[in-house]
């Protein structure tokens, strides 16, 4: 029984006294994201008052210390009259950070302009920013930073846009221009005229946007199957002015005359005396006849009459 009594007494010591049971203990070393630093954030062990505000936190990114008398006044001011110091003098504060520098900066205006319209695929804007922009460190609560006000025309170069920081009691205001550009496709090798053009003929190369309806740029997918119409060299810009549909006959080749009439239908050897694309008009000779006639180009050395009917001995 004295047993028993003894130790009842030792735990009621304990409690009232507050240091041997359930102390704060003092941490030596601590990050917080907040602008405050919480009892919880000191102290392990912290309990109630763990989100309770103890001290200011410095600004992002930066670290400053606390003293041990400073720690224990503070404290006491809220309620805390014992902690276990663990053997420091002081402690070391940090405040982490999120970083706006100019790569995110830019990526927002070029996000905003895509989401306005003005920046479409296949385009490109290089944005030049009249001021240096030292990276900032920033709250990491909440968005590092948002895009306030974009003030841009595509008719001019320049901009002058306004950001919000996360924690900053004033935006950023930047300036600068942006040159619009736009890929266009450009020869990949020297090719001779009448060349149809396939896929590994082009490849696709940025311009600046203000060229390219003055040179009557062609969208790629209307480019393959057409044919040049002189000779080209590695690297030109391909414009609309440069093709031509590929040939379905070229002069002196062999051809299959075609006569329809209802359901009757003539054929008979001949040899062009034009070119032609599928679709155009072209002078070919009727080897059977030698007379020359007009005739329509309709698939590759294959002609259709296109004059009135004549009869057949004509043809």
């Amino acid at each position: 029984m004295l047993r028993f009594r003894s130790l009842t007494a030792a735990i009621g010591f304990s409690l009232l006294t507050g240091t041997a049971f359930g102390a704060p203990i003092l941490r030596g070393d601590i990050t917080v994201v907040s602008p405050i630093v919480t009892v919880g954030d000191m102290f392990e062990d912290a309990g109630a008052l763990a989100e309770t505000a103890i001290f200011g936190a410095p600004a992002p990114g930066t670290t400053g210390t606390v003293d041990l008398n400073a720690i224990r006044a503070a404290a006491a001011r809220i309620g805390i009259t014992s902690f276990a110091a663990n053997g420091l003098n002081a402690v070391r504060v940090s405040r982490a950070a999120a970083v706006v520098d100019e790569t995110l900066i830019k990526d927002m205006i070029v996000a905003d302009l895509t989401a306005r319209g003005i920046l479409t695929a296949g385009m490109h804007a290089n944005i030049m920013l009249s001021q240096l922009i030292d990276p900032i460190q920033v709250s990491t609560q909440g968005e590092a930073a948002r895009l306030d006000t974009l003030r841009y025309h595509p008719s001019r170069s320049d901009f002058t846009a306004r950001f919000l920081l996360a924690g900053a009691s004033k935006p950023l205001d930047i300036s600068g221009s942006i040159a619009m550009t736009i890929d266009a496709p450009h020869l990949a090798a020297n090719l001779v005229a009448g060349t149809v053009l396939m896929p590994d003929h082009i490849v696709m190369r940025p311009i600046p946007l203000r060229d390219a309806d003055s040179l009557g740029i062609v969208p790629l997918d209307q480019l393959v199957g057409k044919a040049l119409r002189r000779q080209s060299r590695d690297g030109m810009v391909l414009r609309a002015a440069d093709l031509t549909e590929p040939l379905a006959v070229s002069k002196n080749d062999l051809v299959t005359i075609v006569y329809r009439q209802g359901p009757m239908t003539l054929t008979v050897k001949g040899q062009a005396v034009t070119s032609a694309a599928k679709g155009a008009p072209l002078q070919v000779i009727n080897l059977m006849s030698k007379r020359i006639i007009s005739a329509t180009a309709i698939a590759p050395g294959t002609v259709q009459v296109t004059a009135a009917p004549l009869a057949l001995a004509g043809l």
